[in-house]
């Protein structure tokens, strides 16, 4: 519990997971960069990914949604995961799913079926929480 009784951090939707991870990204790595992109999937809108290490590792944050399922969360990863292995130098894509309704009935196997390694390019899936 917060001191005062004060409510807990609210995340209401991918604007404020991205900000909150954002700030704490800031406090481990020196450089934070952003990058903007309008992938298919998103309507016409602008998706941000965090960049870090060089530009080395890509961070995407995703959270769960009334309507929105697990097969389309998996089709945006896959089409982020283009998007990524494309961008040189970019070798790594995390993509953290904040699912704090459990919309996600198996996550674990969502982790493990969509996170894949290569030689030239690696892509972890979380899941949180669980």
């Amino acid at each position: 519990m917060r001191k005062d009784y004060r409510t807990t951090l609210e995340v209401e939707d991918n604007y404020d997971l991205h900000d909150l991870l954002c700030a704490l990204l800031k406090l481990e790595f020196d450089e934070v960069g952003a990058d903007d992109q309008t992938p298919p999937y998103a309507d016409g809108s602008t998706r941000t990914a965090l960049l870090l290490n060089q530009d080395r590792l890509a961070v995407v944050a995703q959270k769960t949604r009334s309507g929105l399922t697990t097969k389309e969360l998996a089709e945006q990863i896959a089409a982020d995961t283009v998007h990524y292995a494309a961008r040189k130098p970019c070798a790594h894509l995390f993509y953290f799913i904040y699912d704090p309704e459990g919309r996600i009935g198996s996550p674990t196997r969502l982790e493990t079926d969509l996170t894949s390694v290569s030689d030239s390019f690696t892509v972890d899936v979380l899941v949180a929480p669980k």
